[in-house]
């Protein structure tokens, strides 16, 4: 099991990550970032998603989804942001938020490094 910092620090790993953050998606505070500076405030990213999470989660009830989300991907023309919810019990609420630059980045080699780290994070 891995802590958070360690777990962060393993996604900036991935090839093209450019910022990580650790999100409550009742409160929109970062609990952990690593990256991001001036090319990606974490802090702003991590309250902004939190409306998207939020959204999602408020449409998939509308609409009697019972599903999951396992991740939610937003592509932007350089990048590639990708919100996965953390499903453990001791996760529940959380949401980790990654930053790819789609130049240097392959999105399903990064969705499955995210998957393995998610399941090894110990919140």
């Amino acid at each position: 099991m891995a802590d958070m910092d360690t777990a962060l620090k393993e996604i900036m790993d991935i090839d093209g990550a450019v910022g990580v953050a650790l999100v409550d998606h009742t409160s929109g505070m970062a609990l952990g970032t690593v990256g991001g500076g001036k090319e990606l405030d974490l802090t702003v990213a991590a309250a902004g998603n939190t409306d998207v999470v939020r959204a999602k989660l408020r449409a998939m009830e509308m609409l009697n989804i019972t599903e999951k989300i396992e991740d939610i991907l937003i592509t932007l023309d350089s990048q590639y942001h990708l919100i996965r919810p953390l499903t453990s019990r001791s996760g529940k609420g959380l949401f980790l938020y990654v930053a790819l630059r789609r130049d240097r980045s392959n999105l399903a080699m990064a969705r499955h490094q995210l998957k393995r780290i998610e399941n090894d994070l110990d919140v």
